[in-house]
């Protein structure tokens, strides 16, 4: 198998190149993304996602082979096409297909009688076969299931995970027919630690991922009401987290901000598809709404916090630790910290965002927000609030940063309690 398969992974993001890196210890493998700037990083041996380590691609690179590219005719021999682009939602919420679709047509124009696509990418049952490879065969002028074959093996990757990377995680399997499902499955179990569960369905596989991240946004959600129901009768919520998880068969959860690529996103395209069979997700959509103001809620706590110890709250100075959607990563995408900063833009413009993982630039082009990735010591805050747990801001000693009369609100819970107003 490894002489005869020779894999082109599209699209090197987070997702895309820690599974192209993997694949080709193994066999023949081509990264492939239109991004020119990314394809350069990566053949000097960076990945600015820090999803790979520079010792690891360059050891990819230069022992295996490895090679990315932006050239469409460098990727046309290969015979095993894996699609591992976004799956976003417009300002509306709505899913917007057109990276997959674009993905699509690129397969399209390189794919060859007897080769097979899988795809990556989170989207709702039916996807694959009714939206993405109607396009391939248009492209290519190939026939689904008689020239060409496809598979589904929904993505896992956790950003700034280092423990369940993608090596070590167990992947779900399917293909087009009971034979490409069977190949689908030896490929990927043959560089996969933990190994495969082969699904009976593309749709299977498809709804088995969209499924893992809405039962997540819903139990988040369940806290967060919890955690403003508990603000408002006076009553720490981490207290009574602790207190309940002392129950052999409670699933012990915090509150938070919930945001990135995946949590975030992927129910959406389950609502919408469920709405178009009749069906009113309300459960998911609820948990949707509630998970998507925590932030201004945040806002609104610490200004109410402000106002007891009789801070004002105009043209104060405020200090937002983080602005990465999770902690130890510079991924930025969708994360609720803007709405932070939004809501408080409100009251006032004296706003510092400190966050040593997010990239300046990125920032500013994706949120119009300036970042700082230093702080100045002689500068003292009306308020300050921890929004991310980056490991850096554990070792801050915040008294240092703030009036006699601040305020210090621990989104994440992981201050001492003792040099905190309120916590999420």
């Amino acid at each position: 198998m490894n002489n005869e398969i020779k894999i082109a992974v599209i699209g090197l993001g987070y997702v895309g190149l820690p599974l192209a890196r993997l694949f080709s210890t193994k066999y023949k493998t081509i990264g492939f993304d239109l991004n020119k700037r990314r394809i350069d990083e990566l053949m000097q041996g960076n990945d600015s996602t820090l999803e790979v380590s520079n010792d690891l691609l360059q050891e990819a690179i230069n022992k295996y082979g490895f090679v990315c590219t932006s050239v469409l005719e460098e990727i046309r021999d290969c015979n095993f096409y894996i699609v591992a682009v976004p799956t976003p939602v417009d300002e509306n919420n709505r899913p917007d297909l057109q990276p997959l679709l674009k993905a699509s047509e690129t397969v399209g124009r390189v794919i060859a009688k007897g080769d097979i696509v899988v795809y990556e990418s989170t989207v709702y049952p039916g996807v694959t076969e009714e939206e993405c490879l109607p396009v391939v065969e248009r492209v290519s002028g190939l026939r689904f299931n008689t020239d060409f074959f496809a598979g589904y093996s929904p993505e896992r990757i956790n950003p700034g995970d280092k423990l369940h990377t993608v090596e070590k995680i167990k992947k779900v399997t399917s293909g087009s027919t009971d034979e490409i499902a069977d190949i689908v499955d030896k490929v990927y179990n043959s560089v996969l630690i933990n190994g495969t569960h082969k699904a009976p369905s593309i749709k299977v596989a498809e709804a088995s991922k969209i499924i893992e991240n809405s039962q997540r946004d819903v139990n988040i959600a369940f806290m967060n009401e919890l955690a403003k129901i508990f603000n408002a009768m006076g009553i720490d919520t981490h207290d009574v987290i602790e207190a309940a998880a002392s129950k052999w068969n409670f699933i012990k959860l915090s509150p938070g901000l919930v945001g990135g690529h995946c949590i975030s996103v992927d129910p959406y395209y389950l609502i919408q598809k469920a709405q178009v069979y009749g069906v009113l997700p309300r459960v998911m959509s609820n948990a949707r709404r509630l998970n998507d103001g925590m932030g201004a809620y945040v806002a609104n706590q610490t200004i109410k916090c402000m106002n007891k110890k009789g801070v004002m709250v105009k043209d104060a100075k405020i200090l937002i630790l983080g602005i990465t959607f999770k902690e130890n990563c510079p991924d930025i995408r969708n994360t609720k910290v803007v709405d932070i900063y939004h809501t408080l833009q409100e009251y006032t413009n004296n706003i510092t965002v400190y966050d040593t993982w997010a990239d300046k630039q990125h920032t500013k082009k994706e949120y119009n927000i300036e970042i700082t990735d230093t702080l100045d010591k002689n500068l003292k805050f009306d308020a300050v609030i921890l929004a991310v747990a980056h490991k850096e801001f554990m070792s801050l000693d915040l008294k240092n940063l703030v009036k006699d009369n601040s305020v210090i609100y621990d989104v994440k819970g992981i201050l001492p309690r003792n040099i905190v107003d309120d916590r999420l």
